[in-house]
């Protein structure tokens, strides 16, 4: 039977050789064969004499200086070369592994005898990873990885994010190494999840991808100044921390307004801009949300603002600032706004 193009070998030279007065067939090794190409078995001290070539206890040929005989079964997968004694063997298939065994009989009729060893693999393909296909939320969800692959598997190696993922209280093997479980995920667990099947002569990896997705989007208000003259442009900005990214709606005094944006803009303030500003962030997956709201005063006077006013109307209403959230806050902290009055505006 002829063996597909996925077949490869490798060879491992067995470390016994026989012992025939005083004299070793050793053969060099390691070798390497690919499926359509060929492997060589080759003696390093042959002797020029008679031979046969065994596979187990099967005969492959015989050879006379002048002569070489071939059994059927191999004629059209074997060459031999009497000058070396080289046996080659083509088209490998899974059952040509085992031992091979070389004897030589000297003009002088001494007997000697070599073996070497062929082990044949099938060469590893469609490795792939199947993993959850709902949502994971952290802290609550879990996910189950698991590995497929055909071939010859005599390794599997996971990794994450191009590290090696090791197991822990949430993260567990199965006993023959091919899945995982984490139990519960936690947003540490976001990334990219690598399982890598081995053999001596191929290998091949599997790639998968995992969100963890936030519990809470929250949002909070840094506290600065709540009023702002006539006639100022102001920036209201609404910033969560959420995987996926948050959806963001503003209502001003409970009225909806059509700013689905995380900023909201006074082009020029008047009375009417007065009152509750608030914004709610919306995870589309967890389905929570979160709201804050900021409260604005527009107040009459000239002269505008002093610098201290100015300063004081950090008006990026929804940056994460330390301390200000009662909620578990998962929110990634701004760097420090700047705020400059140019010409009646403010600036954020």
């Amino acid at each position: 039977m002829m063996v597909s193009d996925s077949l490869y070998c490798t060879l491992w030279m067995l470390s016994f050789f026989g012992q025939y007065l005083g004299e070793d067939l050793q053969f060099s090794g390691p070798a390497n064969g690919a499926v359509g190409g060929s492997v060589v078995f080759a003696p390093d001290n042959p002797p020029s004499t008679s031979i046969d070539w065994h596979f187990g206890s099967t005969l492959i040929l015989t050879a006379q200086s002048d002569s070489t005989v071939i059994v059927s079964a191999y004629r059209d997968r074997v060459s031999f070369d009497i000058n070396t004694l080289a046996l080659e063997l083509w088209n490998l298939r899974l059952d040509d592994s085992g031992i091979y065994r070389l004897t030589v009989v000297t003009g002088a009729g001494d007997q000697l005898t070599g073996e070497t060893s062929l082990q044949v693999f099938e060469r590893i393909t469609n490795d792939r990873l199947i993993g959850p296909e709902e949502s994971l939320i952290e802290g609550e969800s879990s996910a189950n990885i698991s590995s497929e692959g055909t071939g010859s598997i005599t390794s599997v190696q996971w990794m994450k994010d191009n590290s090696p993922l090791s197991p822990s209280n949430s993260i567990i093997f199965s006993s023959d190494n091919r899945s995982v479980s984490i139990s519960p995920v936690q947003r540490s667990d976001s990334g990219e999840y690598q399982c890598t099947y081995r053999n001596p002569i191929s290998s091949e990896t599997a790639i998968l991808s995992l969100i963890i997705n936030c519990e809470h989007s929250s949002v909070c208000f840094d506290q600065g100044q709540n009023e702002v003259d006539l006639g100022f442009y102001v920036l209201l900005s609404c910033s969560a921390n959420s995987e996926p990214a948050a959806s963001f709606s503003w209502k001003i005094n409970e009225t909806n307004t059509d700013v689905t944006t995380d900023t909201f803009i006074i082009d020029e303030t008047d009375f009417t801009h007065s009152g509750d500003y608030i914004c709610t962030a919306w995870n589309n997956v967890t389905k929570r949300s979160a709201t804050q709201q900021h409260a604005l005063l527009v107040k009459g006077g000239g002269g505008g603002l002093s610098s201290g006013a100015i300063a004081g109307i950090v008006i990026g209403v929804l940056v994460a600032v330390s301390g200000i959230c009662g909620l578990i806050v998962y929110l990634t902290k701004s760097k420090k706004i700047e705020v400059q009055k140019y010409n009646n505006h403010i600036y954020i």
